[in-house]
């Protein structure tokens, strides 16, 4: 059980008090006993705190101990994969052993701020992802081939500095059957995104899995997925919490990312029929109610996709309420006590 977490800046909060909101559920998740703990990379987006990972994985990194840290994802396509080598080898040197590399093919953002990441060239998309991801792995194993043009290139630090040898585990991110079938070809883990693709759950994981070959890095397949899901003292309550992440949500989809709204404005806000049957269909794949009831439906959901591992993020307003969230989760999953 992991946490995915996005430094949610909610209606009457800055990104600096997001931010020190998540380092503190960073040290609470590794005290609750959760496994890992991810931040993602997103652009453009008022309510997201987290558009620069390595720099937010270090500081997080220096805030905890033990509790596993990484990427969900960072978006490669926006990056040279030098750049990526050179900055998880960093924080695989300084913290060894305890660092994940999730990354995705998608952009993250708009059209607009792609172009702006990548210094207007858009020639490389999400196609190229494959070559992108065999770049960064050779820069982190420095493996190029000879006659190579990289062939004399070093990414500092890297595997040869780092203590003992070794470098940050990869994974794939996805919510489709492209990086799945991918992921199993190369034989790394894969992390589903779940949370936002529902329906195409079961189809990767299976596809994954039919994929998979073993690698140095895996025997077997190993699946991760996303999981939306909100606890609370009670189940009104929770659904209270959770409709304040799904208008978030509407208006992101609409083209209009804003600030994580309060439960109030999301209770007050005027649906239409069309954004009502959005908001319902969103929240039916939210895992919400009180801890027993949240802790049901995640034992149910793993037993249906045969998932090793769930990573849930709860998207709502509120720090407090968000933290409570957590809290109540890892006690009626038994990390704690």
């Amino acid at each position: 059980m992991s946490i995915l977490d996005l430094a949610t800046v909610g209606a009457g909060y800055t990104p600096t008090q997001a931010l020190a909101a998540t380092t503190a559920l960073a040290r609470k998740a590794e005290e609750w006993g959760f496994h890992r703990f991810w931040v993602a990379e997103h652009h453009g987006m008022p309510g997201v705190a987290s558009s620069a990972p390595a720099v937010l994985l270090a500081h997080l990194a220096a805030a905890t101990s033990t509790i596993r840290l990484g990427s969900g994802g960072v978006m490669l396509p926006n990056h040279a994969p030098l750049v990526i080598a050179e900055q998880f080898g960093t924080l695989h040197a300084l913290h060894p052993g305890r660092i994940d590399l999730g990354l995705g093919r998608a952009p993250g953002t708009d059209q607009a701020t792609a172009r702006a990441l990548r210094r207007g060239v858009l020639d490389e998309t999400a196609e190229e992802f494959p070559q992108q991801l065999s770049e960064l792995t050779r820069f982190l194993d420095a493996d190029f081939p000879a006659g190579h043009p990289y062939q004399r290139l070093r990414a500092v630090p890297g595997e040869a500095s780092a203590p003992g040898g070794g470098r940050p585990p990869i994974w794939l991110l996805g919510s489709s059957g492209f990086s799945a079938q991918l992921a199993g070809r190369l034989g790394l883990p894969f992390a589903f995104a779940h949370h936002f693709s529902a329906g195409n759950t079961v189809p990767a994981l299976d596809l994954y899995r039919q994929s998979f070959r073993p690698s140095e890095v895996l025997a077997e397949p190993y699946t991760l997925i996303g999981v939306g899901a909100v606890a609370a003292d009670s189940s009104a309550q929770a659904r209270r919490l959770a409709g304040s992440g799904a208008l978030a949500m509407l208006r992101l989809r609409r083209g209009q990312p804003a600030l994580v709204p309060t439960p109030e404005e999301a209770e007050a806000h005027p649906y239409t029929p069309a954004e009502r049957e959005f908001l319902d269909a969103w929240l039916s794949n939210v895992v919400l109610g009180d801890a027993a009831e949240v802790r049901e439906g995640l034992l149910e959901l793993r037993k249906r996709t045969g998932a090793d591992e769930l990573m849930i993020t709860s998207n709502i307003h509120g720090h407090e309420a968000r933290h409570h969230s957590y809290q109540l989760i890892a006690q009626a999953y038994g990390l704690t006590t």
